[in-house]
This record gives structure tokens, C-alpha cells and sequence, in this order.
């Protein structure tokens, strides 16, 4: 049955998978949402027996329907392919009985690569279908991973320039050094003097801005988006769950049928979102966990029915999270407030103009899948320690995070017996400081790079490939701009 895409915020005409993706955003400002969450058409048996590249296609195919088998396999093929430096692509590594899902075994070691190794090909596939001339410019906020993440993916990538914004002084040495080394003629890097946020929002403005979208297009270009507020970034992670699940049936750690948790470390809402539609297809998920950091915007809004951003911006440890507006939650109000575009407008735009807003008691009633709990800057610290004492597995802050939340859980719920899987977002190498110093605050005195070498050696782990090409990298991106320019800055780069 064919899945067509709508609109959050009006009830205009609803367009394919392809199209969704080319757009990015709707002309409405709002996210596009699947007609309906289809559901997975093959056994839990049967996707147990896959490989992840076929259970990726038993998923995709259900969501992507206007694609050939040809066309999604050859997307699929070329996305999960020696990039990633292990065959099952997300192994689950057991440690002290729960399961965590390592999602950093791409070619930039974040769970950013399950879905941005294959948005090109989607994005190139799709333009083709839609006879697309213009080139495709990608415009990317990023908190940290998903800039590296999606240069790496469309860096001379024909057809396409990517521009990333990142905030200066918001993310890791190595996560900025893995932007400003990134090669390819056709992408663009800039720090902004300002936070997530403000990157976050300046995209939007840039993306609803008509004028610009008419200059563009003269010149030849047009925009796309590789946030996840883009369909085909968040379709590619429901199927790491459902492989999750497949993984802990095939080695008898589940019996079929069963319910399994999921944790997952929350700044933008996607990736928890991504567990929801996935259950919402049919997968056994009991309780879909959401671990806050310090900016604990979710955990409240869980607890309260009010999202309100109007609260002091921390930067932590954990900055891929450091986030105060989740651009993917709108996906799931709408859901809850019945698929009721003109009720989710309302909602946005009182969060646009007075900072909050408030669901009613029904919507929250709707919202009994979750749990929100969150870990601050000293609790992320010592679970890393104490996880590795425990057992040796070093994880990275944001994963300590969600571990750190799901002690909580279980204190508060004794759910112990559920199996429960937490997706590892982010390799500890990428912020080898915060996590080296919550083992032991003796390594602070080290380099970066001794700390990478360190790190490898406590951990009993290779260094990554991706850490190893950025020790002797040239920077080749040093533009900086302050947030209300970035529109300038594109013109700039696209000689418009």
C-alpha cells in the first residue's frame, strides 16, 4: 500500500517519499509525516535470519514505496558497505545485562552515518525520478555529529553542495576538527558565534525564506535539508531497532514476541522518534526511555504536558544533546493530537512566539510509551566510570547518558526483567577528554591525541579510522559568521 507524505502544519496536497525528501521541509514550515505508519510485512523470525542491509530493506521498502526494489537495494548497497568497519554494521554489546546497540561504526563513528551513509543515494535517486535540473544545495545545522556526518556523505557527491553550520564554541575538539579537515570541492563549513539553536533556527529562516528560494533557482540551485527533519534521515534508523530486536532473537536472548525497552540519549527527537514509529510497525517495544542532559526540555515536557524553552542553555559534556528546541517532537505531537495539522500550527507557533506551549490532558494520555528521566554533568561522569570498572566497556557521554537514565528506570520501576536495549550514539573516542577524565581526572593533563592512544589502550580497542585520518588533517574550512548573517554566508559561497 502506497505511504504518501503530509505536512504538521496544513492539510495541503499530500506528495511521495521522493519528494518529501528532495524538499527536506514543507513549503508550510512544517515536517513531512507518513499518511500512515505501515506495518512490517515479514515474521520477527524471518527478519532474524537478515542481514542488516536486508532488514533495511524490508523496512525502507515499506516507507519509501514510490522507489524500486532496484533503486533502494542499489541505495542500500552503496550506503552499508566497507564504510563501516564491521560486517553486522550496529552490533549489541552485553554489559551488565543490558544490551547497547553501537551505532558509531560508520566512516565518522556516530549513529549520524546509519542514515546519512544513505540520504545521498536517496537524494540523488530521488532528484533523477523527479527530473530535478538544479543543482541540490544541502543546508545542515549540526550540534556536532550530523555536520561530519553529512560532508562526509555528500562530499563529491555530483549534483550537490553541502553547507554546514556548526556553533563555535558548542562541540568537541575532534567532532570541529572532523569538520574544518572535511575535503570535497563542493562543501562548506561555518562556525557560527552563537549555539545549536541559533544555527538550527537560522537554517529554517534560510529554507522558508520565498526571495531566496526564487534567486536560487534562477541561478540553477535549490535547497535541500540533512537534519533530521528530513523524512529520508529519519526512515533509515527505524531499522536499526528493528535489527536490534532481529540480533537479540537470532542469539536466543529473546524469546519471539517478547517486549524489549529502549533507551536513547534525546537532544532533537529524532532517533527516539525513529524507536516510536518503529514499535508503532509492530515491534515488540514496551517502554521507549528518553534521556535528557542538563537541558532537560524533554524530561520536563514528559513530566509536565509543557514544552518551554525558556530556560537557561548549558553546555555539557554531552553536546550533540545541548539542544532546547527538539525540531522532531513536532512529528510526534502532531501524531497525538489526532494527525490534527491546524492544532500542531497553533501548538508551534506559541512555542515560536512565547518560548511554550502546552498539550492537552488527552494528548499526554497519549504519551504513556514513554519515560523521560535525565542525568546531569556529575551523574554522565561517574557512569562512565562505574561502567567501567564494572566491566571494562567504555562509552562515550552521550551513551552515559542513556545508561545513567536507565539506572534511574530501574530504580524507580524494578523493571529489571524486561530486556532493554540503549543506543550507543557516539564512539568515546570522539570526546576522548570528558570521558578519559571521568575514568580518572590524572589523563587531563595529556593532549587530545595522547588521550586517543590512552583511551585505546584502557579500552582494549583500535583506534578508529576516523580519528586516525584527522591527526595530521589540514584545516581547509575557517569561515566564521554571527547567526544573523548566515544567509549572507550562502550567497557568498554560491556566488549569488
Amino acid at each position: 500500500m502506497e505511504v504518501l507524505y503530509n505536512s504538521t502544519r496544513s492539510k495541503g496536497t499530500p506528495v511521495k517519499a521522493s519528494e518529501a525528501i528532495l524538499k527536506g521541509l514543507s513549503d508550510d514550515g512544517g515536517l513531512f509525516v507518513p499518511d500512515h505508519i505501515p506495518a512490517l510485512d515479514k515474521s520477527l523470525k524471518e527478519l532474524s535470519e537478515m542481514t542488516y542491509q536486508q532488514v533495511a530493506y524490508e523496512v525502507m521498502k515499506l516507507f519509501l514505496t514510490d522507489f524500486t526494489e532496484e533503486e533502494l537495494k542499489t541505495c542500500i548497497e552503496r550506503a552499508y558497505d566497507s564504510k563501516f568497519d564491521t560486517d553486522v554494521i550496529a552490533p549489541l554489546v552485553e554489559a551488565e545485562g543490558a544490551y547497547y546497540l553501537e551505532l558509531f561504526h560508520g566512516s565518522t563513528i556516530a549513529f549520524k552515518d546509519m542514515a546519512l551513509s544513505i540520504l545521498p543515494h536517496l537524494m540523488i535517486t530521488s532528484a533523477r525520478k523527479n527530473h530535478i535540473k538544479n543543482e541540490i544545495v544541502i543546508l545542515t545545522a549540526t550540534s556536532g555529529d550530523t555536520g561530519k556526518a553529512a560532508l562526509a556523505g555528500f562530499a563529491n557527491v555530483e549534483g550537490t553542495r553541502i553547507i554546514v553550520f556548526y556553533p563555535k564554541n558548542g562541540v568537541s575538539p575532534i567532532q570541529e576538527k572532523q569538520m574544518v579537515t572535511q575535503k570535497g570541492d563542493n562543501t562548506f563549513v561555518v562556525g557560527i558565534h552563537g549555539n545549536f539553536d541559533d544555527a538550527q533556527t537560522g537554517v529554517k529562516k534560510i529554507f522558508s525564506d520565498k526571495e531566496l528560494a526564487k534567486e536560487m533557482d534562477g541561478k540553477g540551485f535549490q535547497f535541500s535539508s540533512a537534519n533530521s527533519i528530513n523524512i529520508g534521515r529519519l526512515v533509515p534508523q527505524i531499522c536499526y531497532y528493528v535489527y536490534s530486536y532481529a540480533t537479540l532473537l537470532r542469539e536466543g536472548k529473546i524469546a519471539d514476541g517478547e517486549k524489549m525497552n529502549v533507551v536513547v540519549p534525546t537532544g532533537n527527537f529524532g532517533n527516539i522518534l525513529a524507536a516510536f514509529y518503529a514499535k508503532n510497525m509492530g515491534l515488540p517495544i514496551a517502554k521507549l526511555i528518553c534521556a535528557s542532559n542538563d537541558n532537560k526540555v524533554l524530561y520536563d515536557f514528559f513530566r509536565t504536558g509543557t514544552y518551554d524553552r525558556n530556560r537557561e542553555f548549558m553546555l555539557t559534556s554531552s553536546p550533540s544533546m545541548d539542544i532546547l528546541i527538539s525540531s522532531n517532537l513536532e512529528r510526534l505531537i502532531y501524531r497525538i493530537a489526532g494527525n490534527d495539522a491546524d492544532k500542531n500550527r497553533e501548538l508551534m507557533a506559541a512555542l515560536s512566539g512565547q518560548g511554550k506551549y502546552e498539550i492537552s490532558a488527552d494528548m499526554k494520555a497519549a504519551l504513556a510509551d514513554f519515560y523521560g528521566n535525565y542525568a546531569n554533568e556529575a551523574e554522565t561522569a561517574d557512569e562512565i566510570k562505574r561502567l567501567y570498572r564494572s566491566c571494562g566497556y567504555v562509552i562515550d557521554t552521550h551513551t552515559a547518558v542513556a545508561s545513567a537514565v536507565y539506572q534511574k528506570y530501574l530504580k524507580e520501576t524494578g523493571d529489571s526483567n524486561t530486556k532493554t536495549v540503549i543506543a550507543s550514539t557516539a564512539s568515546p573516542f570522539k570526546f576522548t577528554r570528558s570521558v578519559m577524565n571521568a575514568i580518572d581526572a590524572k589523563y587531563d593533563a595529556m593532549s587530545d591525541f595522547e588521550l586517543v592512544d590512552e583511551l585505546s589502550k584502557i579500552a582494549n580497542v583500535t583506534v578508529p579510522q576516523a580519528i586516525e585520518e584527522i591527526r595530521t588533517a589540514p584545516v581547509v574550512h575557517d569561515t566564521q559568521c554571527d547567526a544573523d548573517k548566515m544567509k549572507d554566508t550562502v550567497k557568498e559561497f554560491l556566488h549569488i
